[in-house]
């Protein structure tokens, strides 16, 4: 039976993508791992492998097609002995074609056992399998038959058969999740009437890119749905610019020169180690408590923007930090960033300081249980301890917290924490 090849989801938010490139055409012999095409996602452009062997028997979409929705047909494997012939409608509908594993997918996760889902894989006895699941199955003793496909139709894959304990099917109810932001941006005026709006004004349409509508539909919803506080505090910098001053002295023969934003990850990562309630996410029906620290920090791109995580945070030297952080803003600047690189992370980091912005309030980024807002570090008058009047450097923060991980005692706790890492930066080398 000829196997379906899916437009795969490469990223958390990925809706729908272009099929940029090909890199096989029909006819073509593909093993497990080659590369079949270039898919550019709503993050970067991304190869596709090939998870079965066999022959590609039919293309359904071209490459340069924009707009392909995830699980839609893209293209037809057959296995040996199996010719163009077998392929019958399956290519003629790829949108329906699409729909089918969904629906399948849906009603074994609600068995109770295994059994039913792998019935749906067997014809007359015969159980659909792709030749290397069956050679990898045959290695490990495994039997096909009491293993749940959750290729197209039921078939078995290798993944099936590489975990075959596992509940394959388990990934249907994130499909359903994932419609989630499309639904929450339905209030919205339709394009035609907004246009109508402004008819006889000049204006130019510009067209989104997958990005855009990402961030749009995952801000909308986060602000929607979770509970957003406030906590501010103002940040003397003061002793911070005169230690970073002396270590970028210390440092320059090593190439490094360390920014406040490397400061500010550091201290953030020690906090969270500080306050290690505070260190967890939203879960749904429970929260996920971590003991690691890993900072997510926001990077402005073309067109939108990446939030990369520097993961072990706390563990690492400032001038690490400072390598890894203009390594990942730089690819990501490229749109050269995986996905393990920017998913993840508990905690995150806006910086608008370097543009001149004195202080503004950042949306959390779900499942991210809070996120600092960073201001410029501005000259401003201090009342010192003994009553005198001096000048200082003072940066303005806000903390958004999420009100369902983090109550306000906790937030201003964490908060506080980052404060007092910035303010006395020596002890965040101890």
């Amino acid at each position: 039976m000829p196997t379906e090849i899916l437009m795969p989801a490469l990223s958390p938010t990925m809706e729908e993508g272009t099929l940029a490139k090909w890199h096989v055409k029909e006819g073509d012999k593909v093993s497990s791992g080659d590369i079949l095409a270039e898919i550019e996602t709503d993050k970067a452009t991304m190869e596709f492998e090939a998870v079965d062997e066999g022959v590609i028997g039919k293309i359904v979409i071209a490459e340069g097609t924009e707009g392909v929705k995830v699980n839609a047909v893209i293209a037809v494997l057959l296995e040996d002995g199996e010719s163009a012939s077998d392929i019958g409608s399956v290519s003629a509908a790829p949108a329906a074609a699409a729909a089918a594993p969904k629906e399948e997918a849906a009603a074994p996760a609600a068995a109770v056992s295994p059994a039913p889902a792998a019935s749906a894989a067997k014809d007359e006895n015969r159980i659909f399998a792709t030749p290397l699941a069956r050679r990898i199955a045959a290695d490990k003793g495994l039997d096909l038959s009491a293993i749940a496909g959750s290729g197209p139709h039921g078939r078995i894959v290798k993944a099936d058969v590489e975990n075959a304990t596992a509940a394959p099917k388990a990934a249907a109810p994130a499909a359903a999740a994932s419609a989630a932001p499309a639904t929450a941006m339905a209030s919205d005026p339709s394009s035609d009437a907004v246009i109508k709006m402004y008819e006889g004004r000049p204006f130019e349409e510009v067209k989104l890119d997958g990005m855009r509508k990402i961030i749009a539909s995952r801000l909308t919803e986060a602000k929607q749905s979770v509970p957003h506080f406030y906590l501010r505090r103002d940040i003397n910098l003061d002793a911070l610019m005169k230690f970073r001053s002396q270590l970028n002295k210390q440092l320059e023969g090593r190439g490094v020169k360390l920014s406040v934003n490397d400061f500010i990850i550091k201290a953030c990562a020690l906090a969270l180690q500080q306050v290690p309630e505070a260190n967890a996410v939203w879960a749904g029906d429970r929260t996920l408590k971590f003991t690691k620290s890993d900072v997510a920090v926001a990077v402005a791109i073309e067109g939108g923007l990446f939030t990369p995580v520097l993961r072990d945070s706390e563990m690492k030297s400032l001038s690490a930090l400072s390598f890894e952080m203009k390594d990942l803003a730089t690819r990501a600047r490229d749109r050269k960033l995986a996905p393990h690189e920017y998913q993840g992370g508990s905690f995150a980091i806006s910086n608008l300081g370097m543009f001149g912005i004195d202080n503004f309030d950042a949306i959390i980024n779900p499942p991210h249980s809070a996120i600092l807002a960073v201001g410029a570090g501005v000259k401003k008058p201090i009342v010192g301890a003994d009553g005198e009047l001096t000048v200082g450097i003072v940066m303005s923060t806000t903390l958004s917290v999420d009100h369902r991980v983090i109550d306000g005692a906790l937030g201003a706790n964490l908060l506080n924490a980052i404060k007092d890492n910035l303010e006395n930066p020596m002890t965040m080398l101890a």
